[in-house]
């Protein structure tokens, strides 16, 4: 019976036209399908056999991808997010991609479409054409992306080992930077302490308002210098956000293992003084240029905010010549009027400023799903290299996407650190901050984990 349906296919009748035609449309959709089947039906089996097992070699990977995706997620995103792994799916997709050209072509020359009816050959050849970009430029356009994402992660993300969480908790240090023409380096302007429950993904944002005065520093060499708090310093204001200025330009020398850690010596100092004030163990920073911010915001397809008070974009602090305002009510900002949304200033108070930049922090986050991040990779991947810098290691991200997912199943809890909770801003209690922040962190039911 096998080779009753295998010679027509292998030695056909080539007077009859409407058998070729029949003929190449089926040798041209399983060879679409499963390629090199063809060849093993009608030509050099050999080769037919090497394509079915590429094919089912490829099928097999997706299948185990999909079920260690399913039961072991976040080892499995920990492996596909590395370097290595991704340069060696990379070298295969384009070794199957060159494996499938061979394949179309030899494909094409066994149709035989001379052969077939003269109104068939024209689609024939179309559908020919078709499957060849579908197919070899599906795996050029994979192995494509997978170099994309290869070069933004090894550009983003640190290459240190996996950090234990302390206390059950993982403390990350959120920078917004802005390197204005008017300032000397780089000041951030948006300073928080994001604390996240290593088991339930519960995340606090503990906002540090950037003019707090006297702060004092965790162990190190900003301690060692301003044991009783930061006063008498190199610059001309002693507050929370001129620590970065002063150890990035005039003492980097108190930190020199910065740089090889992937940080700088204005973050390790700023690091220093959010453990200081906080009295949390922060072991990993993330600082985001906020002059590239909006390329993010755009790659997003814009972000979602409930603006509820006009603001001003431009202007003086007296609101003269302000280009244009941002609107009350629920709208989707581009990534122009996000960045303003974060840094308009003129019409209201830095504390209100700090709010904004944590509830676009929060709507950045639950907007950032895998379907955007898919449909718009690319975009993200380019801006998200140049915007963002962090030390979170790259073998932590599998542990890391696992508890995002688990954040956005919890309402973020805010700790703002300005009036009315500080009140005097110019001589803080950092030992009721300190317990406001124990209270905000680590509530009664709260557990711990032993982390990745």
């Amino acid at each position: 019976m096998s080779s009753l349906v295998a010679n027509p296919i292998r030695y056909p009748d080539t007077a009859s036209s409407p058998m070729m035609t029949r003929r190449a449309w089926w040798l041209l959709i399983l060879g679409f399908l499963i390629p090199g089947s063809a060849q093993v039906l009608a030509g050099n089996r050999k080769l037919g056999r090497f394509g079915l097992g590429a094919t089912l070699g490829m099928w097999a990977a997706a299948i185990i991808a999909v079920l260690l995706y399913s039961f072991l997620r976040t080892p499995f995103i920990s492996v596909v997010t590395q370097g290595w792994f991704l340069l060696v799916v990379q070298a295969f997709l384009l070794a199957y991609g060159v494996l499938w050209l061979v394949l179309t072509l030899n494909t094409f020359r066994l149709l035989k479409i001379i052969k077939a009816a003269p109104g068939a050959r024209f689609w024939i050849a179309i559908a020919t054409v078709i499957f060849l970009v579908l197919s070899v430029g599906g795996a050029g356009g994979a192995a494509y992306y997978a170099g994309i994402a290869r070069g933004a992660l090894g550009s983003i993300f640190g290459n240190s080992a996996p950090v234990a969480p302390v206390d059950g908790r993982y403390n990350i240090l959120l920078l917004g930077g802005d390197a204005g023409e008017d300032r000397e380096g780089l000041r951030p302007d948006s300073i928080s302490v994001v604390s996240i429950d290593a088991n339930t993904g519960a995340a606090t944002i503990i906002g540090l308002p950037r003019d707090l005065l006297h702060v004092p520093f965790s162990d190190g060499p900003f301690h060692d210098a301003y044991p009783d708090g930061y006063q008498n310093c190199d610059v001309s204001a002693c507050k929370l956000n001129s620590v970065y200025t002063e150890a990035q330009l005039r003492h980097p020398d108190w930190y020199p293992d910065a740089e090889g850690k992937g940080s700088s010596p204005g973050i390790e100092a700023t690091r220093d003084a959010a453990e200081g004030i906080t009295g949390l163990t922060v072991q990993f920073y993330v600082l985001i240029d906020m002059a590239g911010f909006s390329q993010m915001i755009d790659a997003l397809g814009g972000v979602e905010i409930d603006v509820k008070e006009r603001l001003p974009i431009g202007g003086d602090e007296h609101l003269n010549n302000v280009d244009e305002w941002i609107e009350v009510g629920k709208q989707k900002l581009d990534g122009y009027h996000a960045e303003w949304y974060a840094r308009s200033r003129h019409s209201t108070s830095d504390w209100d400023r700090m709010r904004r930049q944590h509830e676009l922090q929060e709507a950045i986050l639950h907007q950032f799903t895998p379907g955007n991040v898919l449909t718009k990779f690319q975009a993200i991947a380019d801006a998200g290299s140049q915007v963002v810098k962090t030390d979170v290691p790259q073998s932590m991200l599998g542990y890391f996407s696992d508890l995002a997912l688990k954040t956005r199943e919890h309402e973020i809890t805010n700790l703002e650190l300005s009036p009315p909770t500080v009140p005097d801003q110019d001589n803080p209690n950092f030992e009721h901050i300190r317990e406001l922040v124990i209270d905000a962190v680590a509530p009664p039911e709260t557990t711990s984990s032993d982390g990745p």
